[in-house]
């Protein structure tokens, strides 16, 4: 069920933004942990400041493709733990565990295609063409 409309969207997605750049010096996160955490929360800013829905400044990427990002990014957020080198910090390691399972939710119920459609941007199974109020 897709319940999750792009402007409630966007608002997680800049709640996120704020929680990757506090959490890593409130949980004591090691070095490896706290530079993933701030590349990527500088990644979503710059995301999220160009994507096609309602809290962006510049519309120019499909949230359909935000959206694609968001799908493939979550089991690497699960195993980054593993991949970056800090398994053993418990706080660090549930952060991106958890982030990973949440984000996966988000993507299962956010209604990406209605931001395509409203923006006219182009996307998969989308035409470009605006809709008419």
């Amino acid at each position: 069920m897709k319940f999750l409309s792009p402007k409630i969207h966007g608002y997680l997605d800049y709640a996120v933004i704020a929680v990757l750049f506090i959490v890593p010096s409130l949980l004591d996160f090691p070095r490896e942990a706290a530079t993933v955490s701030y590349i990527l929360g500088a990644a979503y800013v710059l995301m999220s400041l160009i994507t096609a829905y309602p809290l962006s400044l510049a519309k120019l990427i499909p949230f359909t493709l935000h959206g694609t990002i968001e799908l493939v990014l979550s089991p690497f957020l699960v195993a980054m733990p593993w991949l970056a080198g800090f398994s053993g910090h418990d706080m660090a390691r549930n952060f991106f565990i958890v982030a990973g399972v949440a984000l996966f939710f988000v993507w299962l119920t956010t209604d990406y295609k209605a931001a395509d459609i409203a923006y006219g941007k182009k996307g998969p199974g989308l035409t470009g063409k605006t809709r008419t109020a």
